[in-house]
């Protein structure tokens, strides 16, 4: 099992509510979501076409890549229709005070 590896990687004011924000953590690009006051986050690159997912559509808790309309669920990254066949990886989110802590262990 992978150790814990907590990063702080942005305000929780810095994500817009019920929309989507790319933020690189060392040299790893995750896509930040807040949906009805819950926080997740995601690998930011498309598993079918390689589009970043922070340029796409979150809608009903599913972000929608702007390349070929596949959906993934943000909470657990499963892709949800073809074209797509293999899932993201989602991650733990913790939020501390107003700071949204990912743990990409």
């Amino acid at each position: 099992m992978a150790a814990e590896n907590w990063q702080d990687v942005c305000a929780t004011s810095d994500i817009p509510e019920d929309d989507v924000i790319a933020q690189t953590v060392g040299d790893q690009e995750i896509a930040l979501y807040e949906v009805e006051g819950s926080y997740f986050a995601t690998d930011n690159l498309c598993t079918h076409g390689q589009a970043r997912l922070s340029e796409g559509f979150l809608e009903d808790g599913e972000i929608e890549c702007p390349l070929h309309q596949g959906r993934f669920c943000v909470k657990s990254g499963k892709a949800m229709c073809a074209p797509l066949t293999e899932d993201i990886r989602a991650y733990p989110v913790k939020i501390s005070g107003d700071r949204v802590w990912v743990d990409l262990g």
